[in-house]
């Protein structure tokens, strides 16, 4: 073992240990933080208009069971709130009533304390003002009260989802919201006299315009944000450091999965940020593989492109490793394609550079390789075994809005990939080795940061790694039969 990899090494574990001495965290972005963010939206807003978001509906799973609820990324973004049927109401201009002036309005469930027993405590009026909201209603008012949108030149929303179920034993659900918000919009529309709607080119349903301006706001990332993005990735560093030490040709995909998403839940994030995919051999030829049902991973090389989710926020860390601890001579040679490819890529990843410069510099390496070790015969052949961007921004969702001009601040992935699949046509020597690495980068004055190094990516640093043991990869249960 060279000098460099024991150093490396002994940092890691350093590093990891502290990590592991610092579960319990208390930093949700707090009501400063989504109050701010609402102030910038309206200074972006048109004059004179209105925007309306809608909570993400609760997802049915089968029969009476639902998915676990995952608030509209907007929605959390502006208001911190993550319960069902809910309306935010935001005007450009400064509105005024009987009560007072005001410029947002939060319509929420009301409080419940028989559904409370059954599902959990609700914030309830009192709660959303302690975040921060002083016109707050509940949702029953949004639809028993006849709000006016005739007067606005732009009504901003999104796209209204179909895929909302009407609880019928609920009258305020978010079904019932989004269908007297329909109304809304239709009796706006008929309040206007045919001249106006001829003449006026500001009168508009504007859908565009509110992706637009959210875009504008999460594509850079406020220090809070950066903070738990890289916990986020941290931890999802840590859990490929330790998937490396535990992993044995005994194991199978799920259980790979199973390490990565308990580190996760040890280190306080609640949820990992997409489906796990945990693909050996073949399976690691699939992009987007999220079976994860191989039993047999024997002596296979496994591709895991995991990322866990943290306050809301998401890593989208990828390694790819051979389970038996040693690389090939013909999994070395792709792998060590795709690091420079990524390196490069990585070194690409500059304010003012954009995702096209990031792309065509690894396309470039990949291809180049690729004709080298005779796989293919010319460039354009590359696109069979590399058929995906390098890069996408992350935050509250794993494929976050945002510019391909690169500036401060915006976090986004480098991830190259080479895969052929059995019946490939090139030697049958190079068929089923799938491998992508991608790590989670910071752009900042000073260059590129990579967020995600403490999981290693070169060759010599992993089979070291994976020669430690891991007790996740001893431990043992009594067989079910």
């Amino acid at each position: 073992m060279t000098s460099k990899i024991k150093i490396f090494l002994i940092l890691l574990i350093i590093n990891n240990s502290f990590l592991l001495n610092s579960q319990q965290y208390n930093d949700d972005l707090g009501p400063d933080f989504h109050k701010k963010k609402r102030s910038e939206f309206r200074e972006k807003m048109p004059n004179n208009s209105v925007a309306i978001f809608f909570t993400s509906p609760v997802m049915k799973r089968s029969n009476d069971t639902n998915f676990m609820y995952h608030q509209n990324p907007n929605f959390y973004y502006l208001t911190g709130w993550r319960e069902p049927h809910g309306v935010l109401v935001i005007y450009s201009n400064q509105q005024e009533d009987k009560k007072g002036k005001y410029y947002e309005q939060l319509f929420i469930r009301e409080r419940n304390e028989y559904r409370e027993m059954w599902d959990g405590k609700r914030l309830g009026i009192e709660g959303a003002r302690k975040m921060g909201f002083d016109r707050v209603h509940l949702r029953s008012a949004f639809i028993e009260t006849e709000l006016d949108f005739s007067n606005f030149d732009y009504v901003l929303h999104n796209e209204l989802r179909d895929d909302v179920r009407d609880n019928t034993n609920d009258i305020y659900d978010l079904f019932d919201l989004q269908i007297k918000f329909e109304k809304l919009l239709s009796d706006r529309s008929n309040n206007k006299n045919d001249n106006e709607l001829i003449d006026n080119k500001k009168l508009s349903i504007n859908t565009k315009t509110l992706n637009d301006l959210m875009k504008s706001l999460r594509q850079t990332k406020d220090n809070e944000e950066i903070e738990l993005l890289k916990k986020a990735v941290k931890i999802s560093a840590f859990a490929q450091v330790e998937v490396m030490k535990a992993i044995h040709n005994e194991m199978t995909e799920r259980e790979v999965q199973g390490i990565h998403e308990y580190i996760y839940r040890k280190y306080g994030a609640a949820h990992q940020g997409y489906n796990s995919i945990v693909g050996s051999g073949g399976n690691s030829c699939v992009l987007h593989y999220v079976t994860n049902d191989n039993n047999n991973i024997k002596d296979q090389l496994i591709l895991m492109d995991v990322g866990a989710e943290y306050r809301g926020y998401t890593a989208d860390v990828t390694r790819t490793i051979p389970v038996n601890g040693k690389f090939s001579n013909e999994q070395k040679e792709i792998y060590n394609l795709v690091y420079l490819a990524q390196e490069e890529g990585i070194r690409m990843s500059k304010i003012g550079n954009s995702f096209t410069d990031i792309n065509r510099a690894s396309y470039k390496i990949i291809s180049e390789g690729l004709i080298s070790l005779g796989i293919i015969n010319n460039v354009r052949e590359a696109s069979k075994y590399f058929p995906h961007g390098v890069s996408h921004h992350i935050g509250l969702d794993v494929h976050d809005p945002g510019d391909r001009i690169l500036s401060e601040n915006m976090v986004i992935t480098v991830e190259p990939g080479i895969y052929i699949p059995s019946g490939s046509d090139c030697d049958p020597k190079w068929w089923n080795i799938g491998v992508r690495i991608e790590d989670d980068i910071l752009i900042t004055n000073d260059g590129p940061i990579n967020l995600s190094s403490d999981a290693p990516r070169k060759i010599e640093v992993i089979e070291e790694l994976m020669k430690q043991k891991s007790p996740l990869g001893e431990f043992k249960l009594p067989i079910i039969n």
